[in-house]
């Protein structure tokens, strides 16, 4: 009688502990898919997750945080509930909650672009405001704030430089849109781009994707934080941009992170940066205690399309650090044919050159022959119609507590008459305190 009993307490007492765990599940894991707090369904992010939001445990995680939002310039507007623009379309930004991993993750950036009517290759920028506290370039968008004077270069060259009340955006990405990829990329539409295709190029791409590694930045990505895109259209039809964050939940150290500078002209009203010709640009910025393992991580680009612009020349990078030069490159790309496939709407003439090939012989000889060749195959200074831009990383060891100057140095062409010769360079280190 005892035995039978116990044997009943146990059976009720075990039917309890099931049915509890699964109430709790069907509450707390919506059938392996767990929304963020504050954001609607459709933003539901992707993973096994278990535990409720802030995590107790790191877990893979991923957001989606545009989907075939435009881009643009007066054009169409897209989701404006939990997306907003800024200078008429051109900027898109939102505000999203992310775990905070407490030992750390890997972390990735996905952007996929397409062009919605714009022909043209346009400088872009996927883009974060680390310190809402603090003012910040969508308080002055928005009116309500002023770039401080002291994040000024030279004169009317506001928003570049940190200051104790002002933070640059950090970027997260730089990337160059390709000529037409998606609208023009349809033959039956636009018949004649058929001829502007390489017998190399079996079809054009229908859009662009860029992935990039941003592990040294998991602190600023993660909790409640705001991002954006900027693109430097002047369309109506603009583009269409996709936008994806990714968590692997694996731990790594935790790094700090300090934006220092930012050219990119994010806010309306804001100068193209062409001040390199005229003079250096100069930061000071204080430390409050010593930091270890700082590397400052540098992203430049030269425009200027015209014949002998910034775009199309080598010009040396230089970047001390407390009078100490630290970084001497002179950015260049010269693999920019490659990104062919992406560029349909690129304008395209013939030149004159001679090959050693078969002729109907089967026997080799010297030919002359005229090769299309596409304004998106030319060289660039650091970029190429289609592509993305990496920083370059320069380890700087300790950095003492006190005052550093950080100088940009750039000896850019000045301008003349309807010329945009400019260079855009972001900054910003990483360390451990």
């Amino acid at each position: 009688m005892k035995n039978r009993v116990l044997l009943i307490v146990f059976i009720l007492i075990f039917g309890f502990l099931c049915a509890s765990a699964l109430a709790q599940k069907s509450t707390g894991d919506l059938g392996g898919i767990r929304s963020v707090e504050g954001q609607n369904k459709s933003d539901l992010a992707t993973g096994p997750l278990t535990n409720n939001y802030p995590f107790k445990e790191a877990k893979e995680f991923s957001i989606g945080v545009f989907k075939n939002q435009p881009v643009n310039f007066g054009g169409e507007t897209g989701d404006t509930t939990r997306v907003k623009r800024l200078q008429n379309g051109r900027v898109i930004y939102r505000k999203i909650n992310v775990p905070v991993y407490k030992k750390g993750t890997d972390v990735s950036v996905e952007v996929k672009l397409r062009s919605n009517g714009d022909k043209w290759d346009k400088s872009g920028s996927c883009f974060v405001v680390t310190d809402p506290e603090r003012i910040d370039v969508i308080d002055v968008s928005l009116g309500q704030e002023e770039f401080p004077e002291k994040s000024f270069v030279d004169k009317g060259y506001g928003g570049i430089l940190k200051t104790e009340d002002y933070i640059p955006a950090l970027e997260l990405m730089r990337f160059m849109s390709p000529f037409g990829v998606g609208h023009y990329s349809d033959e039956k539409k636009y018949p004649k781009i058929e001829y502007n295709r390489p017998v190399y190029i079996p079809k054009w791409e229908n859009e662009v994707v860029w992935k990039k590694d941003i592990s040294e930045l998991e602190s600023v990505v993660t909790g409640e934080f705001y991002i954006g895109i900027w693109i430097d259209t002047w369309t109506p039809e603009g583009y269409s941009v996709d936008v994806t964050l990714k968590y692997s939940g694996r731990s790594r150290p935790k790094l700090k992170v300090m934006p220092l500078l930012n050219t990119m002209y994010y806010v309306e009203g804001q100068k193209i940066p062409d001040f390199f010709a005229a003079t250096t640009l100069d930061l000071d910025f204080t430390t409050k205690q010593e930091l270890r393992n700082v590397k400052l991580y540098y992203t430049t680009t030269g425009h200027g399309g015209h014949s002998g612009g910034d775009e199309f020349i080598k010009l040396r990078n230089e970047v001390f650090l407390d009078s100490r030069l630290v970084l001497s490159k002179i950015p260049w790309r010269d693999d920019c044919a490659s990104f062919r496939r992406f560029n349909p709407s690129s304008g395209v003439w013939t030149k004159k050159d001679s090959a050693y090939a078969y002729n109907e012989n089967f026997e080799r000889e010297f030919k002359e022959i005229e090769e299309r060749l596409a304004s998106s195959d030319l060289s660039r200074s650091n970029w190429c119609p289609g592509s993305s831009v990496m920083p370059y990383v320069v380890p700087l060891g300790e950095l003492k507590k006190g005052i550093h100057e950080l100088q940009v140095k750039i000896p850019g062409t000045a301008n003349k008459k309807d010329q945009y010769n400019h260079w855009l360079v972001s900054a910003y280190i990483t360390y451990i305190e």
